[in-house]
């Protein structure tokens, strides 16, 4: 084998796209190049044991933010003991701020950005001559009729085992500074009848979970309506073995042909990744994301009232501007919509994004490692950014993971945000741990707590009771739930129940 592509993926259930884009598009280097992935946490001269077997004389490293220490010190063990093989590294952690990064010092090229005719292109001169005198080449940025669809490269083993992500289109026409999408221009679109035909192609071989990647699945109507019909279809023929799609939509554009669509959905087959973030419009302001808080906050409430899609929607604590009785608010109002999980995430500062010009304004302090979260800003300090990491954890641990449907809602009280920080607080003080805390000790935990706050002690063991008998948790897998996510699943029983 001449060409090896390779990654660390988060997760095993995580199979790569970008480096199967890669492979559809080598041309007539395809016969020599392989693909092999790898997942986080592995031994890394495991690694580099198997990578060598390959014998490649070129190694192309998607590089990522959850992996790049890991490759960092793969590429470091490589070029000790294989220095003649030649290690061509992309991804978007590598493609911003790349002259301070000691993985890109250790490797011989680097593509930055779109690789799908770059990397091609340089392997050909690395092999073929003459040898490339630059180190970093920028990706050439093709018309996507031009780029080669990879979801044939899905095995089958991929196909049973894996979540599979697909893309109807690439890029962001939105500037949100603290997302790498604001560096698009536009988005561009693939041919939609080609795209649907290689999902046709991915159903027939068994696919029944799609991942779309799309940033604004919801930014052109008629493409979003013939994506939902696709599915649509799949489901009214075959009702017993259906499909599961998860798309990421802007909030503040849901027309009414949109939600006729939604609403044939049967309970559990949807899911739709929504990003709040902020409900501060100085916020919003200051980070230049555009988004109309009352017709989102509208259409959050539609969905859950009108739909049986699953709703998973994003805050993000941290941003410039925001203290935390901003934040708080903005957490309250969303709960109050009532989605079926909300994701705590925490700011972290992307390589190349936008954000970094608040830096010194607003004195934003991250951390220098990936995942480079923030640590402290002019409104909130350190030991209270921390309060909020341990919070964000908790929180999906009590409350997203479906478990404590009941005893969530006498925690949460009048004064959702402050109560359950409260909790937080006082789990962290107990334990010392945010991790791998066995499910009865938090059940008895949050008993503990709620007594301790005045319920009487055989009304919350009741209500512990039926939570802890599993009456909301994720259905186990089981005939004809085979493909079913863990959070439909959920959602499926909490509506059956």
């Amino acid at each position: 084998m001449t060409i090896l592509l390779s990654t660390l993926n988060a997760r095993y259930a995580h199979a790569s796209l970008g480096l199967r884009y890669l492979l559809a598009n080598m041309g007539d280097l395809q016969p020599v190049t392989s693909l092999q992935e790898f997942v986080i946490g592995a031994r890394t001269t495991d690694l580099v044991e198997k990578l060598l077997a390959h014998k490649p004389r070129i190694i192309g490293f998607g590089v990522y933010i959850w992996n790049v220490e890991e490759t960092t010190k793969l590429v470091a063990l490589l070029k000790r003991v294989a220095p003649e093989v030649v290690i061509i590294l992309g991804g978007p952690e590598v493609s911003y701020e790349h002259g301070e990064q000691d993985i890109v010092r250790q490797a011989d090229y680097l593509v930055t950005g779109w690789g799908d005719i770059t990397f091609p292109r340089l392997c050909r001169e690395v092999l073929r001559g003459p040898k490339p005198l630059m180190k970093v080449h920028a990706g050439e940025q093709p018309p996507l009729s031009d780029i080669a669809l990879p979801y044939a490269l899905y095995t089958d083993e991929d196909i049973a085992h894996r979540t599979l992500y697909v893309e109807a289109s690439r890029g962001c026409p939105f500037k949100c500074e603290f997302c790498l999408s604001s560096l698009d221009k536009t988005a561009w679109a693939f041919d939609l009848q080609q795209f649907l035909a290689e999902l046709e192609k991915l159903h027939a071989r068994g696919a029944r979970l799609f991942k779309f990647v799309d940033r604004t699945f919801n930014l052109n109507v008629k493409t979003s309506l013939a994506i939902m019909q696709f599915f649509l279809d799949k489901l009214d023929a075959h009702p017993e073995d259906p499909v599961y799609a998860h798309f990421e939509v802007v909030p503040d554009h849901l027309p009414d042909a949109l939600k006729e669509g939604i609403m044939r959905f049967p309970p559990g087959t949807l899911q739709f990744e929504i990003g709040i973030q902020s409900f501060n419009p100085e916020v919003q302001a200051l980070v230049s994301r555009r988004q109309n808080n009352d017709k989102a906050a509208d259409n959050i409430r539609w969905l859950c009232a009108h739909s049986q899609a699953h709703l998973h929607v994003d805050l993000i604590a941290g941003l410039p501007g925001e203290d935390l009785e901003s934040f708080a608010r903005g957490f309250d109002r969303l709960l109050a919509l009532k989605p079926h999980e909300i994701q705590f995430g925490i700011l972290k500062r992307l390589r190349g994004t936008p954000i970094i010009r608040h830096t010194q304004d607003f004195g934003m302090v991250y951390d220098p490692h990936p995942p480079y979260t923030i640590l402290a800003n002019d409104r909130i300090d350190f030991a209270t950014m921390q309060r909020l990491v341990r919070f964000a954890r908790y929180w999906d641990l009590v409350a997203n993971s479906g478990r404590f449907a009941h005893t969530l809602e006498m925690v949460l009280g009048a004064s959702p945000f402050a109560n359950f920080m409260a909790l937080s607080d006082w789990l962290y003080e107990n334990t010392d741990a945010t991790h791998r805390i066995a499910l009865d000790r938090l059940a008895g935990l949050v008993t503990k707590w709620l007594v301790l706050q005045g319920w009487p002690e055989p009304e919350v063991r009741t209500a512990m009771g039926g939570d802890y008998a599993g009456k909301v948790q994720a259905a186990p897998a089981g005939e004809g739930k085979k493909a079913v996510p863990q959070r439909q699943a959920r959602h499926m029983d909490s509506l059956a129940g």
